[in-house]
């Protein structure tokens, strides 16, 4: 395949941006690296927390952001033998990981101390050609849209993960808080195609219709809601509470609300990353009701290949807009507003 030297890219030259729409150089392919021909890249909170520097965790710069690639391998190092030029592939969140530490051997790679980071320690998707480590690709089935495809590589995984963490079974019920954003959208079907119930919270009538067309059977709105805790209690079977809460909010205040609308020996699941902000509950209610407050990083690899093919069977739709690469500002400041249902997906000019 013919590759040019230089592509298009959007730019964060410093932290706090603002972004730059320009010609970089593509990158070559190390030898255990694929350079894909990123098609679509989806667009997650996590992007802008990289390009503001939210993070105690030091950011690359200048940086290409983006973590949620889709497109088609166009060359490929000379120790990659899982990949074929031609090959549709996806580019996530974690881009490589050492291999030997005790986390990688254990199939942790996620927690490995010298992880690279798509869009965040290495430049990630918001551009044409994109570099990633073969071992940590997904391969993308061929009967999935790449457009569709690429919420799953981040978003996807991710609730896929937090909802095994949590250890919910069917027949039970979790509460999703930020329901109507790019990660709830997905974590209701994961749910539903695992046979949990869901009670969905978030704040508008956009969401709310979005949630009820993926099939939730209550939505609790936390701007109109007149006692919040005591809404999800009423909207589970039994009146006791979630078996587990699935924390996607991007503010504080839902961490602290969520122990008190859990239920005893429910397990409340942190996966959102509000700027500063930290996990507070009460002691003696987390004790005397066996309260499980856990972290939920992204998947492995196998986590992974679950969530794509939950997405293969059909199980799973993520709701997306397309926009050019161009318009990745104007996004950043809906985000910012909180005005997104679902999730937006780049389409990379040709």
């Amino acid at each position: 395949m013919s590759i040019p030297d230089k592509q298009w890219a959007q730019v964060a030259e410093q932290v706090g941006g603002p972004l730059v729409y320009k010609q970089i150089p593509v990158p070559k392919p190390g030898p255990d690296q694929i350079l894909v021909k990123i098609k679509y890249s989806g667009v997650c909170h996590t992007d802008l927390h990289a390009m503001m520097g939210h993070w105690p965790l030091p950011v690359k710069m200048p940086l290409v952001g983006g973590h949620e690639g889709a497109g088609i391998v166009v060359a490929k190092g000379e120790l990659v033998h899982d990949f074929e030029v031609g090959d549709r592939a996806g580019l996530k969140w974690l881009n490589g990981s050492c291999g030997d530490c005790e986390f990688c051997r254990q199939a942790d790679d996620p927690l490995c101390a010298h992880a690279a980071l798509s869009g965040y320690t290495v430049d990630g998707t918001f551009q044409q050609y994109a570099l990633g480590k073969a071992s940590h690709a997904s391969k993308i089935p061929d009967n999935v849209p790449l457009d569709a495809a690429a919420p799953v590589l981040c978003a996807g995984i991710t609730v896929y993960k937090g909802l095994k963490e949590a250890g919910v079974r069917p027949g039970q019920t979790v509460a999703i808080v930020g329901a109507g954003g790019g990660l709830g959208s997905l974590a209701q079907q994961y749910a539903k195609a695992m046979g949990i119930r869901v009670v969905a919270v978030d704040g508008g009538d956009e969401k709310r219709a979005m949630c009820e067309a993926l099939g939730t059977e209550t939505y609790v709105d936390f701007t109109k809601s007149k006692d919040l805790v005591a809404d999800v209690r009423a909207a589970t079977p039994d009146g006791l509470g979630a078996h587990a809460v699935i924390l996607l909010a991007v503010s504080e205040k839902p961490f602290q609300q969520a122990t008190e609308y859990v239920r005893s020996r429910g397990t409340i699941i942190a996966i959102g990353l509000p700027p500063d902000a930290n996990l507070k509950a009460p002691v003696f209610n987390t004790v005397v009701r066996m309260i499980n407050i856990k972290g939920s990083y992204v998947g492995n690899r196998q986590d992974g290949v679950e969530a794509l093919d939950f997405f293969a069977r059909g199980l799973i739709k993520a709701p997306f807009k397309i926009a050019p690469l161009s318009d990745l500002p104007k996004i950043y400041e809906l985000m910012e507003q909180g005005k997104i249902a679902g999730r937006y997906v780049l389409e990379m000019p040709e």
